[in-house]
């Protein structure tokens, strides 16, 4: 069995798990008093790099890396991520890190609230504003979700340097097949249940997106109502959440080995957020999203409130796969058998937003 690195970022501070010989230990939490929100490990170095979104509410955000497993940290001297002067923006918030495929070495994605995507080149120290999502000319109708106007979702794909996918509540699905030159929306099958018009160009209140371990193109979607599917890199989009208890969600996240193999954990309603039925179960997709079946086998049996957010759910990337998510109860579960069996890690934490793993 691996060795595995677990991150867990919460509202008050960043644990890290280590699993080593089938055992797990967690240390003494990092950033006290600050939400994480968001987590990467960078394994491209020979030396993984673990990138954190800190938030302290007296310092404002920052972006820290690690380069000996989170047992010190370094923060730039200047700002790694700040909005030019002539936006007339300053950051909220860091809610995605990304790290670009092994054809873009030092290339990290970050994306923010304000709505707005960054790229470093120097792994993760410095971020330059990409100005053609910031400016394009659909941005003065986008409006705020209810966690904020963000980029939340960061997609690379490993075959092309200059394909990126991103999600912005509540704008939509954007694309660059240019290196970010230029963007367009890309929603074409998405609802919008929310507004008049329920099929917008732009609008779509996305929640997550992943992407399939076998196909680069074929992408998996958790809505603000609604699970979908793309065979075409984000071109269209067809529904697959039949079949699920309800197609209300957050999480979404992909085995990083297995074909037409993905995760979900739903939740009853936008109304109501919580496990559907009340259950605590993901669900898993071994079909492309044809037919979905309930992962229980370990997990709480009885009435469960603990809802996954869109960055509490991840896979590493071991064979079998490690599955892990942390829940707003501070409980942070996993599988390490593709999520046939689960068992509890933590408990009491604060409120868990954001899990990361990876094998080192």
């Amino acid at each position: 069995m691996p060795d595995v690195l677990l991150t867990v970022g919460t509202r008050k501070g960043l644990f890290i798990g280590r699993r080593r010989g089938g055992r797990w230990e967690f240390d003494d939490p990092c950033f006290p008093a600050q939400a994480v929100y968001s987590v990467a490990v960078d394994t491209r170095p020979d030396t993984p790099r673990l990138l954190v979104g800190g938030d302290s509410s007296h310092w404002g955000p920052s972006v820290f890396h690690s380069d000996d497993l989170g047992r010190t940290w370094t923060e730039p001297p200047a700002p790694a991520v700040r909005f030019p002067q002539d936006t007339g923006a300053s950051l909220e918030r860091v809610w995605q890190l990304h790290p670009a495929p092994a054809h873009s070495p030092g290339v990290v994605y970050a994306g923010t609230e304000p709505a707005a995507l960054f790229r470093s080149d120097d792994g993760g120290e410095s971020f330059a504003l990409v100005r053609p999502l910031w400016e394009h000319p659909t941005r003065d109708r986008w409006v705020p979700g209810g966690g904020g106007e963000a980029v939340h979702t960061v997609v690379t794909d490993p075959r092309d340097p200059d394909a990126v996918t991103v999600a912005v509540s509540t704008a939509g699905v954007f694309r660059t097949r240019d290196g970010g030159a230029s963007w367009a929306p890309s929603n074409d099958g998405v609802s919008a249940v929310f507004l008049p018009d329920p099929h917008p160009e732009f609008g779509q209140c996305v929640h997550k997106i992943a992407q399939d371990a076998g196909d680069p193109d074929r992408l998996y979607l958790q809505n603000h109502w609604g699970v979908y599917r793309s065979d075409d890199a984000g071109g269209s989009w067809t529904d697959v959440g039949g079949p699920l208890p309800s197609d209300f969600g957050f999480a979404v996240a992909a085995h990083p080995h297995r074909p037409g193999t993905a995760y979900l954990f739903p939740i009853t309603a936008d109304s109501d957020r919580v496990p559907a039925g009340r259950r605590c179960r993901v669900y898993r997709t071994g079909d492309a999203g044809a037919t979905w079946e309930p992962l229980g086998e370990g997990l709480p049996r009885g009435d469960h409130y603990g809802t996954v957010l869109r960055d509490a759910l991840c896979t590493d990337d071991a064979d079998p796969a490690g599955v892990y998510f942390g829940n707003r109860n501070g409980e942070v579960y996993a599988s390490d058998d593709d999520g046939d069996t689960w068992r509890l890690l933590a408990e009491h934490l604060p409120d868990v937003l954001c899990v990361r793993a990876a094998v080192v």
